[in-house]
């Protein structure tokens, strides 16, 4: 009985003082822009979107010079618009408009109190609607990496102004993530994902890709590395699993976070896009 109250009292310390720790302990680590779009040969101007909360969200937009459909390109958890650079070139060869975004707490956008998958669909959807308000803009893809691969899930499930979507190394459920990575007896950890998920403001069950993906009514390519050990790749099966059409790329001793051995698939992504998203409208003599 003793053991009992004592387990009540840590869990009922644990909800009333986790909110706060939470957003201090699991913020997304601050890292520099470490690279820039003329790094890779890109001519890029600054743009910046009225996004939630009266944020401003920053984005490198780098034009294809006419009207043209556009990708936007959102980083994972932790990362910025920068790590995402290198898939630019082959973008504009392809005749794409690239918006490389930066989520609200990363890269040079606002800061926010806390950030959230869902949080990171509403700054894509912020940068839809800006795209949707420019006339050279004839289409919208999306790749999504880690979390960024979870909202661009979440967010086509919702917007039909998604026309493609390429998420990369996408979790399948947030619990499970989380649950795999708290340190914490069972107990503890199930308070945790009650705060969070409260914090949050969604049902996990409600926003969990697994869930949402049988919702996108358009053209998906998922891609994950067979190394990577962050996001299991099972969890990318499971969603091609869930969604009959879909196209599932495994990258051969591909990790999380490095794009290098992602690199030589980019044509290929590159490709889907041009198959699925709508074309320049054709100028008349």
């Amino acid at each position: 009985m003793r053991k009992l109250i004592l387990l009540l009292i840590v869990m009922t310390g644990v909800v009333l003082a986790a909110p706060r720790l939470l957003k201090r302990a699991f913020a997304p680590p601050e890292r520099e822009v470490g690279a820039t779009p003329s790094d890779y040969g890109l001519s890029a101007t600054d743009l910046w979107i009225d996004g939630p909360n009266g944020k401003r969200l920053h984005g490198w937009w780098i034009p294809a010079g006419g009207p043209a459909p556009a990708i936007i390109v959102l980083h994972g958890w932790g990362g910025n618009s920068a790590d995402m650079l290198p898939i630019g070139p082959g973008l504009l060869d392809s005749g794409f408009h690239a918006l490389f975004l930066d989520a609200r707490k990363h890269g040079q956008s606002d800061n926010e109190d806390f950030m959230s998958m869902p949080r990171f669909a509403e700054d894509l959807e912020a940068a839809i609607g800006d795209l949707l308000e420019r006339d050279d803009v004839t289409g919208i893809g999306v790749i999504g990496h880690s979390v960024g691969a979870a909202a661009t899930i979440y967010a086509a499930a919702k917007n039909p102004a998604i026309d493609a979507i390429v998420p990369v190394a996408s979790f399948a459920h947030p619990a499970e993530m989380m649950r795999e990575s708290f340190p914490f007896p069972a107990p503890v950890t199930w308070a945790l994902l009650q705060v969070v998920e409260r914090m949050i403001g969604h049902r996990y069950d409600d926003i969990a890709p697994r869930n949402r993906i049988s919702d996108v009514t358009v053209p998906v390519m998922l891609m994950h590395g067979d190394a990577d050990n962050v996001i299991p790749l099972q969890d990318s099966i499971d969603l091609h699993d869930r969604l009959p059409g879909s196209r599932l790329l495994i990258v051969p001793g591909g990790t999380h976070s490095d794009l290098e051995a992602f690199e030589p698939f980019f044509p290929e992504v590159d490709s889907f896009l041009r198959e699925h998203l709508p074309p320049a409208p054709t100028l008349q003599a």
